[in-house]
């Protein structure tokens, strides 16, 4: 199947002005957090951080389709002592924009350096919040499915005639209460936590996913074929993911150092900027 993948340059919020409505599949980015990578992106306020990032998400909510899902990694950070509720009143306000606020998942970052402030330990995780549209999208559960692992023999090998006689689930959980149906698997869903260890910066941009959670969320609500936008881009990741797993991309980043360096990573020829 072919597949296209497009490095545009620019302003996010303009570039998406560019794109049809209903065209994107899936969105997976991480924008700067509030009042970091000042010497990169310049940075945002915490207290204008939602008003700055609205127009992005009204932009966002048009090109996604009905079908689709948009998937944001964001972390709050500390002013003053105290957590700051940026991300709170982000997803208010963006529930208020029309999107559903589905799901939240959970980077556990499990090569976090240790560390201490006088009133907290250092961070080791991160929010990656899903939105959608509609109700009804795109989910595809078993592309993701990992081993039952040497538990389920310990946890299931000896039921109790309560286990075994158990109704199935009523509430739509997969699961069921009848444990027995479990003995002859070999897979389970997953949880919505993922352990992944961060890059540290080795792909000369300031903040680099890991490859592991763009593929972990394209595998689980896109098929070959659809089309993949991270428009807060940075050094390339999520598009060079995409193409990997026969998806079309689409990548936006305003820094023309990191457009060249996305693009020397796909083995892309250069091509005419986004206005």
């Amino acid at each position: 199947m072919a597949t296209r993948t497009e490095i545009l340059e620019g302003d996010c919020l303009h570039v998406l002005q560019g794109l049809p409505d209903d065209s994107i599949d899936l969105i997976v980015t991480s924008p700067p957090y509030a009042d970091q990578r000042k010497h990169t992106y310049g940075g945002v306020s915490p207290d204008h951080y939602v008003e700055w990032f609205l127009p992005i998400t009204r932009e966002l909510l048009r090109v996604l389709k009905p079908t689709g899902t948009f998937i944001l990694n964001i972390k709050e950070r500390v002013v003053s002592g105290e957590r700051h509720t940026y991300v709170l009143e982000l997803i208010l306000e963006m529930r208020r924009q029309g999107w559903l606020w589905t799901e939240e998942f959970i980077w556990h970052k499990k090569n976090c350096y240790p560390g201490k402030w006088p009133n907290r330990f250092r961070d080791s995780w991160e929010r990656l919040l899903q939105f959608n549209k509609a109700r009804q999208f795109n989910m595809y559960q078993e592309e993701v499915m990992v081993p039952m692992g040497d538990w389920a023999k310990a946890r299931l090998k000896n039921l109790s005639t309560t286990d075994r006689i158990r109704d199935e689930s009523r509430v739509g959980s997969g699961f069921g209460k009848k444990i027995e149906n479990w003995l002859s698997r070999s897979m389970a869903f997953p949880t919505n936590v993922l352990n992944l260890a961060t890059e540290c910066s080795n792909r000369k941009h300031c903040a680099v996913f890991p490859e592991a959670l763009p593929e972990w969320f394209i595998k689980l609500f896109t098929h070959e074929g659809d089309t993949v936008l991270d428009p807060f881009m940075g050094s390339g990741t999520t598009p060079r993911v995409a193409m990997r797993l026969g998806r079309c991309a689409i990548g936006i980043e305003i820094l023309p150092e990191y457009v060249a360096l996305a693009r020397s990573g796909l083995g892309e020829p250069q091509i005419e900027d986004a206005p």
